[in-house]
């Protein structure tokens, strides 16, 4: 019954899961009456949920509005909608929104909608101070309280008759800005103003016109007054005074100034005059300026000043500018139009004047030491000015020329460049230097006291005399130096090496090493070498020759191996030659007694080989023995010959009877005493069979 009741239980239980089984198909987000209103005007932001359910049965939507990511809204509702009311827009509602709805323990989220409330509020601008000095500035404050960051803020200065003075700031984190402005010299009463900006979504939207605030600005001090006496037109020579003076109402930290193109003549503090005096010049013309300053303000005043012309410029004149050395030279200052001026004639150096002369002429005989930069001066009336600079040119002859090789030597390779230095131990620069190849000129190069030339073409058939010409301004023209002749090396070209006997050598004869070369200047350094593991110098010498030989008296068997031989000249390029191999043999004499010592031994070993062949040749043979010999020796061959034929007991032809142990002995250890000194001769014997018995009986006793 239990088990019944359980049954039904979890059965109903599944239906009623079955039956609230719900999924969110889309959650979507819009705005009524549009994403873009006028702000002021209401929206309505409306959440719609799309749930699909098994069953018709109730859920609680738990609604969530979100601008740019904060929450701004929520609320719980039966219905799959939810509105979100804003009756009066401001700019800041501006942003991105999205709605979020969640039921059942499931949660879905809609797309973001963008929603524009055009029309900014107007800013807010407040000034620190209403009232300020020249010199100090002016602190505003400009704010937008009901939009949000970021934002742009322009602040602007406005003046009477001139274009406003704007200036922006960007704020990322706060909706007012501060800004100041400087009160310039002019500044009598401003007016100051502010707007602001944003940007949606890439558009820039501005808001209209702050109120304007009024500023009045106070002079420190009056603008200063600049006077020239006795006038503002001046001639060289002439006493200038300069007086600059303002009106302070505070004297701490007045400052007074005196100006002339930048450059600074004279300052006072805490004084509402300053003067000035010069004695005028030309370079005295120009513009000066008066400034008088206090803290930030500062107030300026300007005057034009003409200086006129006392006195011209000094003209000197010499003789000649460029003379040899114990020459004269005179030299005259003069002033076009002008008499009674004061003369001095100098010589300029680089760190000082050297006073030569007060007088309007000088005359003296020179030096290359003189050589250098002159002017004169003239004074009037205290007024001192000085003429353009002569240039003095002194010069000593060129000494003759010296011609030499850079390298040293007066020689060159075949196919190498050449070069030469031309010197000149004396002369006065600039030098001219004139390079000869024969008699036609090759190069010709201006320089202090030598030149260089690089001849490319050389050739073996060329012309080898060089000469070089040198000259400056003086008089005595051009100095020749002495023929230098060169000597072209003609590079070693295909050395070669060959021996006399070649290949093979008998040792301790002489073999004669033979090293030439196709092409190369005299004198050639031949070397022999013989290769090993390492290389081995065997033999050098220097010939005014195309070859060399070397001759090795007694060759061994040491010397067997590779040769080769290497040549060279003033070219200083090694030649080498291909390698020879020399192989070292022995000498006939040398074969004779190896074959002696070799050959001897074994000549004997066949004699003594060949001679006891036929001596156990002729042994074998013998059939019987004399029958002068003893009873015995007969009735023994007798025996011998009736016996038959074992294999244990004899053997044909061997000259050994075996025992019954089957070990040889020789035949001759059985005879008796009698039989080893009987001859024995092959002859043939007629026995009959009784006298094979008796033998056979006689040897049975």
């Amino acid at each position: 019954m239990y088990l019944a009741l359980l049954v039904i239980f979890l059965q109903c239980s599944e239906i009623y899961t079955q039956e609230r089984v719900f999924t969110f198909n889309t959650v979507e987000i819009k705005v009524q009456p549009s994403v873009k209103v006028r702000k002021g005007a209401p929206i309505s932001v409306i959440c719609h949920a799309d749930i699909s359910k098994s069953t018709n049965f109730q859920l609680k939507h738990n609604f969530t509005f979100f601008k740019n990511g904060k929450l701004v809204f929520r609320t719980v509702s039966d219905n799959e909608d939810a509105r979100y009311e804003i009756p009066v827009t401001r700019s800041s509602d501006t942003g991105e929104y999205q709605c979020t709805v969640e039921a059942g323990g499931k949660m879905k989220s809609s797309n973001s909608l963008h929603v524009w409330i055009t029309g900014m509020s107007k800013p807010i601008l407040t000034a620190e101070k209403k009232e300020v000095l020249e010199g100090e500035v002016v602190k505003l404050r400009c704010e937008l309280p009901e939009e949000e960051p970021p934002l742009y803020f322009f602040f602007r200065k406005i003046k009477m008759n001139s274009t406003p003075k704007e200036k922006p700031v960007f704020e990322a984190y706060r909706n007012f800005s501060v800004a100041e402005f400087s009160v310039e010299e002019g500044d009598n009463i401003l007016q100051f103003d502010c707007f602001g900006r944003r940007s949606v979504k890439l558009e820039f939207e501005s808001s209209e016109h702050s109120n304007k605030t009024l500023v009045t600005v106070k002079e420190p001090f009056v603008k200063p007054t600049l006077k020239a006496g006795p006038s503002s037109n001046f001639t060289e020579g002439d006493r200038m005074q300069f007086e600059c003076s303002t009106m302070v109402a505070e004297m701490r930290g007045i400052e007074i100034i005196l100006q002339k193109n930048k450059t600074i003549l004279k300052s006072v503090r805490e004084k509402k005059h300053l003067k000035y005096y010069a004695v005028a010049t030309l370079e005295d013309s120009g513009e000066y300026l008066c400034k008088v300053e206090q803290g930030r303000a500062s107030k300026t005043t300007k005057l034009h000043v003409v200086v006129s012309e006392l006195f011209p410029k000094p003209i000197l004149a010499a003789s000649m500018s460029e003379l040899d050395e114990n020459k004269e030279l005179t030299l005259s200052c003069s002033i076009n139009g002008f008499q009674g001026a004061n003369f001095t004639i100098l010589r300029k150096k680089s760190n000082r004047d050297v006073w030569l002369k007060k007088s309007r002429n000088v005359t003296m005989r020179v030096n290359v030491n003189d050589t250098g930069s002159y002017t004169c001066k003239a004074e009037v009336k205290g007024i001192v000015k000085e003429s353009k600079p002569v240039m003095i040119n002194v010069y000593a002859p060129v000494s003759k020329p010296v011609l030499s090789v850079v390298s040293g030597l007066p020689e060159v390779v075949l196919g190498k460049p050449l070069q030469l230095i031309c010197r000149a131990v004396m002369g006065t620069p600039p030098i001219t230097f004139t390079f000869y190849k024969g008699n036609k000129v090759q190069k010709i190069v201006t320089n202090d006291t030598y030149a260089t030339f690089l001849d490319k073409n050389i050739t073996q058939n060329d012309k080898k005399e060089y000469k070089c010409g040198a000259r400056n301004n003086h008089t005595s023209g051009m100095k020749t130096s002495n023929i230098l002749n060169i000597t072209v090396i003609v590079p070693i070209r295909n050395a070669s090496l060959g021996s006399i006997p070649y290949g093979e050598v008998e040792d301790g004869s002489e073999t004669a090493f033979l090293c030439s070369v196709k092409e190369g200047s005299w004198p050639i350094h031949f070397r022999f070498f013989r290769k090993t593991d390492h290389e081995v110098l065997l033999f050098e010498k220097s010939e005014n020759a195309d070859r060399v030989m070397w001759r090795k008296e007694a060759m061994n068997r040491q010397d067997t191996g590779t040769y080769y031989c290497m040549a060279s000249n003033r070219a200083n390029v090694d030649v080498k030659s291909r390698p020879i191999t020399i192989s070292v043999i022995l000498a006939t004499w040398q074969k004779g007694i190896i074959a002696a010592f070799v050959l001897i031994p074994i000549a004997g070993a066949v004699a003594f080989a060949s001679w006891w062949f036929l001596f156990k040749k002729k042994k074998a043979k013998r059939p019987s023995m004399e029958m002068s010999g003893s009873a015995l020796a007969t009735s023994l061959t007798s025996e011998k010959l009736a016996r038959p034929h074992n294999d244990g007991d004899y053997y044909s032809g061997s000259g050994y009877i075996e025992d019954s142990e089957n070990h040889m002995k020789s035949t001759d250890e059985s005879k008796g005493p009698d039989l080893e000194s009987a001859e024995v001769e092959y002859t043939e014997v007629e026995v009959s069979t009784l006298d094979l018995h008796r033998v056979h009986h006689t040897l049975r006793k």
